[in-house]
């Protein structure tokens, strides 16, 4: 990577000063300031000037603005499928936008990208402090969300007619390459519209951002179901506690709340493969973890395993992901007919919790995180920065260029902390 691919476009040069200079003491960001991208290196280890350069810009309030808050149309959109703290996202853009900044034409779009439709199916809807006030009590998207993007020269079209100067997409790893899709057109034809994204992934699998909103309430509700599977297999003679968690492409999720829970032998997680028949493999395992201690726990990601479906031609659905097989459910019966010979029979307790864990609303700590996410957002798109996404990297909240977030995953590492941890906890093998 090179230092220029993390520049951060801007609309124009911000001439309008900041109305946060009235917060005593409030110190403004300059866009000079960055957080190195990789911060790390050993005694052993010289780094080059090139990669002294590389680094995020820091996000935070600017001192000259480019839009005037007082005239500008801002709009938000929520994308994809639903994740923890949508809502807590929304209510503070639009009190961060209102009362900071003195914003208040605030619309909101319903439906996701097809809301900018040239005949959407309903209209705006018209955000004040008052109409968000209780929505972060709620799990869900008060906007409702949806997946796909229309043609971006139509969205172009909508946001002009709409006379939107700045939009806010909050979405995941599809809604940002349409949010690129859109910055790109908007950018060809020289309009002065901003485009701000706010990383939504419940996965936790987009890059250049090292936790993202949401992802500390799916951790701390599928530990508790770990814990209740462990209930109910351990008051089992050869009981099987089988769950299957979200990670389309990053087990992180699964990985975590093992880590929570401490009650799991086994976990599988998309980034590394696992095999199912022999000696060391997971049916080999399971059964002698059954015969030590007369019960096991198995936590699979959704899109672990997916070597084993064969397929002519893979399935997309509208934001271009695969669609998976279902793994655990496939599990269950491999489980169930493996060890059909034994007396008494394998209890299997399959526990998808999938729904109630993205429609459950933030806690305390994700509360705390959307409001990050979304001050940051607000600075940026005053600021007149275009293009971008919030990221969080390194314990500081910054600025990633759109273009290079399109196509990219961030995934566990095998030879990494986090699933040497994993392994350390469970006590499974490295290699299944």
């Amino acid at each position: 990577m090179k230092p220029e691919e993390l520049s951060i476009d801007c609309l124009g040069q911000p001439s309008i000063p900041s109305p946060l200079a009235i917060i005593s003491g409030r110190k403004y960001i300059g866009n000079d300031s960055k957080i190195l991208y990789n911060p790390h290196f050993g005694s052993n280890q010289v780094q080059t000037e090139e990669q002294r350069s590389l680094g995020f810009e820091l996000a935070g309030p600017r001192e000259k603005l480019f839009f005037d808050p007082k005239k500008a149309k801002v709009a938000i959109v929520t994308c994809g499928g639903l994740c923890p703290g949508i809502n807590t996202v929304i209510r503070n853009l639009v009190n961060h936008l209102w009362q900071l900044y003195g914003c208040q034409n605030i619309v909101g779009i319903k439906y996701g990208f097809n809301g900018l439709k040239p005949e959407p199916i309903e209209k705006t809807v018209k955000l004040t402090p008052k109409v968000v006030n209780h929505i972060d009590a709620d799990g869900g998207s008060y906007l409702g969300c949806s997946r796909g993007t229309p043609p971006k020269e139509e969205i172009v079209e909508r946001l002009i007619t709409l006379g939107i100067d700045v939009l806010f997409v909050i979405g995941g790893d599809g809604t940002m390459r349409g949010a690129f899709q859109i910055y790109s057109e908007i950018k060809k034809r020289g309009l002065a519209i901003g485009i701000v994204g706010i990383p939504k992934t419940i996965d936790n699998d987009i890059p250049y951002v090292k936790r993202s909103f949401g992802f500390s309430t799916a951790v701390a509700q599928a530990a508790d179901v770990i814990r209740a599977a462990h209930v109910e297999a351990s008051a089992l003679m050869r009981g099987i506690g089988l769950v299957k968690l979200m990670g389309r492409h990053a087990g992180y999720i699964a990985a975590n709340a093992c880590l929570s829970s401490g009650h799991v032998d086994f976990c599988l997680v998309p980034e590394i493969s696992f095999r199912l028949e022999g000696e060391g493999g997971l049916l080999d395992l399971v059964g002698r973890v059954l015969d030590k201690k007369s019960s096991a726990i198995i936590v699979v990601a959704e899109g672990a395993g997916q070597e084993y479906f064969y397929t002519s031609a893979k399935q997309r659905d509208a934001s271009g992901n695969e669609v998976l097989h279902d793994i655990g459910y496939y599990l269950k019966n491999l489980l169930k007919k493996h060890f059909s010979h034994l007396t008494p029979a394998v209890s299997i307790k399959y526990i998808d919790p999938g729904y109630i864990i993205r429609s459950a609303p933030a806690n305390s700590t994700d509360q705390l995180f959307c409001a990050r996410f979304a001050h940051n957002a607000v600075h940026a798109a005053f600021a007149g920065k275009t293009g971008l996404m919030i990221g969080y990297w390194h314990g500081r909240m910054t600025h990633v260029p759109l273009e290079i977030v399109c196509g990219k995953n961030q995934l566990i590492d095998p030879t990494g902390d986090l699933w040497f941890n994993v392994l350390e906890t469970t006590g499974q093998p490295v290699n299944i």
